[in-house]
Protein backbone atom coordinates (compact mmCIF):
# COMPACT_ATOMS: atom_id res chain seq x y z
CA UNK A 1 0.00 0.00 0.00
CA UNK A 2 1.39 3.43 -1.34
CA UNK A 3 0.72 6.51 1.15
CA UNK A 4 0.23 9.49 -0.81
CA UNK A 5 0.67 13.07 0.30
CA UNK A 6 -0.47 15.59 -1.78
CA UNK A 7 -2.21 19.09 -2.33
CA UNK A 8 -3.40 20.07 -6.10
CA UNK A 9 -0.36 21.33 -7.90
CA UNK A 10 1.01 19.97 -10.88
CA UNK A 11 3.64 18.02 -9.20
CA UNK A 12 1.46 15.88 -7.06
CA UNK A 13 -0.82 15.36 -10.07
CA UNK A 14 2.07 13.99 -11.87
CA UNK A 15 2.18 11.19 -9.05
CA UNK A 16 -1.79 10.90 -8.88
CA UNK A 17 -1.81 10.12 -12.76
CA UNK A 18 0.99 7.63 -12.10
CA UNK A 19 -1.19 5.76 -9.35
CA UNK A 20 -3.89 5.56 -11.18
CA UNK A 21 -2.36 4.42 -14.45
CA UNK A 22 -0.67 1.67 -12.55
CA UNK A 23 -4.14 1.20 -10.83
CA UNK A 24 -2.32 0.70 -7.33
CA UNK A 25 -4.10 0.86 -4.10
CA UNK A 26 -3.26 4.02 -2.23
CA UNK A 27 -4.60 6.29 0.56
CA UNK A 28 -4.34 9.93 0.67
CA UNK A 29 -2.77 12.53 2.86
CA UNK A 30 -4.21 15.97 2.13
CA UNK A 31 -1.41 18.90 2.52
CA UNK A 32 -2.88 21.61 2.51
CA UNK A 33 0.32 23.40 2.00
CA UNK A 34 -1.86 26.87 2.81
CA UNK A 35 -2.09 25.86 6.38
CA UNK A 36 1.01 25.31 7.07
CA UNK A 37 0.42 21.22 7.00
CA UNK A 38 3.83 20.47 5.61
CA UNK A 39 5.91 21.77 8.41
CA UNK A 40 3.94 19.12 10.97
CA UNK A 41 6.31 16.17 12.39
CA UNK A 42 4.77 13.31 11.43
CA UNK A 43 5.04 14.89 7.43
CA UNK A 44 8.56 15.69 8.34
CA UNK A 45 9.18 11.96 9.08
CA UNK A 46 8.24 11.42 5.43
CA UNK A 47 9.59 14.64 3.73
CA UNK A 48 11.96 16.47 5.12
CA UNK A 49 12.09 18.98 2.64
CA UNK A 50 8.80 19.80 3.45
CA UNK A 51 7.50 20.08 0.62
CA UNK A 52 4.70 17.71 -0.98
CA UNK A 53 4.43 15.37 -3.21
CA UNK A 54 5.69 12.50 -0.54
CA UNK A 55 4.77 8.76 -0.97
CA UNK A 56 5.58 6.12 1.99
CA UNK A 57 5.80 2.37 0.25
CA UNK A 58 4.57 0.71 3.59
CA UNK A 59 5.67 -2.68 1.11
CA UNK A 60 9.16 -2.13 0.66
CA UNK A 61 9.88 0.37 3.37
CA UNK A 62 10.91 3.03 1.25
CA UNK A 63 9.92 6.89 2.10
CA UNK A 64 10.40 9.45 -1.00
CA UNK A 65 10.05 13.03 -1.57
CA UNK A 66 10.83 15.04 -5.01
CA UNK A 67 8.65 13.93 -7.50
CA UNK A 68 10.70 13.04 -10.55
CA UNK A 69 12.33 10.30 -7.87
CA UNK A 70 8.50 9.49 -7.31
CA UNK A 71 7.68 8.69 -10.62
CA UNK A 72 10.98 6.91 -11.74
CA UNK A 73 10.34 4.62 -8.08
CA UNK A 74 6.88 3.72 -9.23
CA UNK A 75 7.09 3.40 -12.93
CA UNK A 76 11.14 1.38 -12.32
CA UNK A 77 8.81 -1.27 -9.41
CA UNK A 78 5.97 -1.73 -12.06
CA UNK A 79 7.80 -2.11 -15.05
CA UNK A 80 5.67 0.07 -16.96
CA UNK A 81 5.59 3.76 -18.13
CA UNK A 82 9.63 3.34 -18.89
CA UNK A 83 10.74 2.07 -22.67
CA UNK A 84 12.80 -0.89 -22.45
CA UNK A 85 15.14 -0.05 -25.42
CA UNK A 86 18.04 2.07 -23.73
CA UNK A 87 17.62 5.07 -26.34
CA UNK A 88 14.00 5.38 -25.81
CA UNK A 89 14.20 4.97 -22.68
CA UNK A 90 17.05 7.64 -21.86
CA UNK A 91 14.61 10.13 -23.89
CA UNK A 92 12.65 10.11 -21.58
CA UNK A 93 14.82 10.71 -18.76
CA UNK A 94 15.92 13.59 -20.86
CA UNK A 95 12.42 15.25 -20.77
CA UNK A 96 11.85 14.60 -17.39
CA UNK A 97 14.78 16.46 -16.66
CA UNK A 98 13.68 19.08 -18.96
CA UNK A 99 10.42 19.35 -16.85
CA UNK A 100 12.04 19.50 -13.45
CA UNK A 101 14.62 21.41 -14.24
CA UNK A 102 13.27 24.15 -16.90
CA UNK A 103 9.53 23.87 -17.33
CA UNK A 104 8.31 23.31 -13.50
CA UNK A 105 10.60 26.37 -12.01
CA UNK A 106 9.71 28.48 -14.50
CA UNK A 107 6.46 28.12 -14.78
CA UNK A 108 6.27 27.90 -11.08
CA UNK A 109 7.49 31.60 -11.19
CA UNK A 110 5.16 32.51 -13.81
CA UNK A 111 2.29 31.55 -11.39
CA UNK A 112 4.16 33.90 -8.28
CA UNK A 113 4.24 36.93 -10.50
CA UNK A 114 1.60 36.83 -13.05
CA UNK A 115 -1.28 35.34 -11.11
CA UNK A 116 -0.89 35.81 -7.68
CA UNK A 117 1.34 38.63 -7.56
CA UNK A 118 0.77 41.29 -10.32
CA UNK A 119 1.58 44.32 -10.59
CA UNK A 120 4.62 43.71 -8.28
CA UNK A 121 7.35 43.27 -10.85
CA UNK A 122 7.27 44.04 -14.49
CA UNK A 123 10.06 42.99 -14.98
CA UNK A 124 9.74 39.83 -13.64
CA UNK A 125 6.19 39.11 -14.73
CA UNK A 126 7.94 39.56 -18.85
CA UNK A 127 10.88 37.58 -17.51
CA UNK A 128 8.71 34.40 -16.84
CA UNK A 129 6.57 35.11 -19.27
CA UNK A 130 8.60 35.00 -22.37
CA UNK A 131 10.65 31.99 -20.60
CA UNK A 132 7.30 29.83 -20.22
CA UNK A 133 6.79 30.82 -23.94
CA UNK A 134 9.98 29.81 -24.98
CA UNK A 135 9.71 26.49 -23.30
CA UNK A 136 6.13 25.94 -24.81
CA UNK A 137 8.00 26.77 -28.20
CA UNK A 138 10.36 23.72 -27.59
CA UNK A 139 7.86 21.04 -26.43
CA UNK A 140 5.42 22.09 -29.30
CA UNK A 141 8.48 21.99 -32.24
CA UNK A 142 9.13 18.64 -30.35
CA UNK A 143 5.86 17.47 -30.46
CA UNK A 144 5.36 17.98 -34.69
CA UNK A 145 4.63 14.20 -35.98
CA UNK A 146 4.44 12.57 -32.10
CA UNK A 147 1.95 11.02 -30.26
CA UNK A 148 3.78 11.06 -27.18
CA UNK A 149 6.80 13.09 -25.49
CA UNK A 150 8.89 9.39 -26.06
CA UNK A 151 8.33 6.44 -28.41
CA UNK A 152 5.61 5.71 -25.92
CA UNK A 153 2.54 6.82 -23.58
CA UNK A 154 5.29 7.64 -20.55
CA UNK A 155 6.00 9.27 -17.22
CA UNK A 156 7.66 11.81 -18.84
CA UNK A 157 3.83 12.88 -20.75
CA UNK A 158 2.69 12.14 -16.77
CA UNK A 159 5.26 14.63 -15.57
CA UNK A 160 4.41 17.60 -17.91
CA UNK A 161 0.85 17.38 -18.61
CA UNK A 162 -0.18 18.86 -15.31
CA UNK A 163 2.27 21.82 -15.91
CA UNK A 164 0.31 22.50 -19.31
CA UNK A 165 -2.85 21.76 -17.17
CA UNK A 166 -1.90 25.46 -15.76
CA UNK A 167 -1.80 27.29 -19.23
CA UNK A 168 -4.21 29.68 -18.11
CA UNK A 169 -2.01 30.90 -15.23
CA UNK A 170 1.31 31.27 -17.78
CA UNK A 171 -0.87 33.50 -19.76
CA UNK A 172 -0.33 30.73 -22.65
CA UNK A 173 -2.58 30.35 -25.07
CA UNK A 174 -2.41 26.69 -26.42
CA UNK A 175 -3.61 27.65 -29.84
CA UNK A 176 -0.35 29.05 -30.32
CA UNK A 177 1.23 25.90 -29.98
CA UNK A 178 -0.92 23.42 -31.47
CA UNK A 179 1.51 20.44 -31.38
CA UNK A 180 1.35 21.16 -27.36
CA UNK A 181 -2.63 21.61 -27.82
CA UNK A 182 -3.47 18.20 -29.38
CA UNK A 183 -1.37 16.81 -27.31
CA UNK A 184 -2.70 18.14 -23.87
CA UNK A 185 -6.17 17.15 -25.29
CA UNK A 186 -5.65 14.11 -26.14
CA UNK A 187 -4.26 13.12 -22.70
CA UNK A 188 -6.73 14.55 -20.85
CA UNK A 189 -9.15 11.76 -22.28
CA UNK A 190 -7.52 9.56 -20.06
CA UNK A 191 -9.63 8.09 -17.56
CA UNK A 192 -6.56 7.74 -15.11
CA UNK A 193 -5.30 11.37 -16.09
CA UNK A 194 -9.34 12.69 -15.44
CA UNK A 195 -9.15 11.21 -12.13
CA UNK A 196 -5.72 11.95 -10.93
CA UNK A 197 -6.33 15.27 -11.60
CA UNK A 198 -8.82 15.07 -8.91
CA UNK A 199 -6.28 14.44 -6.55
CA UNK A 200 -6.55 14.54 -3.31
CA UNK A 201 -9.95 16.40 -4.04
CA UNK A 202 -12.09 17.35 -7.27
CA UNK A 203 -10.70 20.36 -8.76
CA UNK A 204 -13.38 21.48 -11.42
CA UNK A 205 -13.46 21.24 -14.82
CA UNK A 206 -10.16 20.36 -16.85
CA UNK A 207 -9.02 23.27 -18.51
CA UNK A 208 -9.76 22.85 -22.19
CA UNK A 209 -7.22 25.15 -24.08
Amino acid sequence: MIDFYAWPTPNCRKVSILLEELGLDYNVHTIDINNGDQFAPEFLAVSPNNKVPAISDSETGVNLFESGAILLYLAEQHNRFLPQDPKDRAEVFQWLMWQMGGLGPMAGQAHHYLKNNPGKSAYAEDRFRTEVGRLYGVLNKHLEQREFIGSEYSIADMAIWPWVARHEWHQINLADYPNVRVWYQRLAQRPAVQKGYDVPHPAGEIPQG
